[in-house]
């Protein structure tokens, strides 16, 4: 066998468990014809050039990265031109993984993955709903955030609750409705019991997610990303708070949190 077909039987070995089964053939069939006696100088001008093919080959699957590119993320042609995702998958129940996304030049890189994450008692829905204590799958903006605990340096809108005159109106047949509010609870021009109050231990820190934005009655209204307490939503997303606060702290306006079964 010639120097170059035995460099390229060499590298042809090295892959072909991996990646040889195209390969492999043609090593077989060079094999074969060789024992045959079939080594003519025609035979060694029909071999050369496969040989080299073969080679070329090889030498490409052993530069490819081993795992590979990961490709675009499952949400890449739902966020429009954002550049911050929070993305949120289920992982079953009143559970999910989180994983922080940032578009560079070269696409998306996952600044941090695998973040537990609680979400709402009933899971995940389709669509919010007034009651329904289920987090809505969908893409929403992160425009503003609030909690009890100062401002920790987060990029967007911050307002810090100070006392129990905090609501968050879920009162349908109010115009104040999804919306937050400075009320004393006697003089509050919405429905309180159907409200939240916002001087809670989850809302030590929280963003705002834009759903039901439009404010349409039954559509839901308080869902933000905050403070887990370690168990279920009431349709929010929530993770730790040493997370929750690093992230505020990267986010800018324009991001959105993404959400998935």
């Amino acid at each position: 066998m010639t120097g170059v077909g035995q460099s390229c039987r060499r590298l042809m070995s090295a892959v072909m468990v991996g990646h040889g089964a195209v390969i492999q053939s043609d090593l077989k069939l060079y094999l074969t014809l060789r024992l045959a006696g079939l080594t003519i100088d025609p035979m060694r001008r029909l071999f050369a050039p496969l040989c080299a093919a073969a080679c070329l080959i090889a030498a490409s699957l052993m530069l490819a990265p081993s795992g590979g590119a990961a490709g675009a993320p499952w949400f890449a042609n739902a966020v429009g031109n954002a550049t911050q995702v929070v993305s949120v998958v289920s992982t079953g129940g009143s559970t999910a993984k989180m994983d922080i996304y940032q578009r560079t030049t070269e696409g998306w890189q996952a600044l941090r993955t695998d973040i537990p994450t609680h979400v709402g008692s009933a899971g995940m829905a389709a669509q919010a709903k007034s009651g329904v204590p289920a987090t809505p799958v969908g893409v929403y903006t992160l425009d503003s955030a609030f909690g009890t605990a100062p401002n920790p340096g987060t990029g967007l809108p911050y307002t810090q609750v100070v006392g129990s005159n905090y609501w968050w109106s879920g009162d349908d047949h109010s115009p104040t409705f999804n919306s937050m509010q400075v009320c004393p609870k006697a003089q509050c021009p919405f429905n309180t019991a159907e409200s939240e109050n916002l001087q809670i231990p989850q809302y030590k820190h929280a963003v705002v997610m834009g759903v039901n934005k439009n404010k349409v009655p039954g559509g839901g209204a308080a869902f933000f990303f905050h403070t887990t307490d370690g168990g279920p939503t009431e349709g929010c997303v929530a993770v730790d708070d040493a997370q929750l606060v690093s992230i505020m702290k990267w986010l800018r306006p324009g991001a959105v949190i993404a959400i998935t079964k």
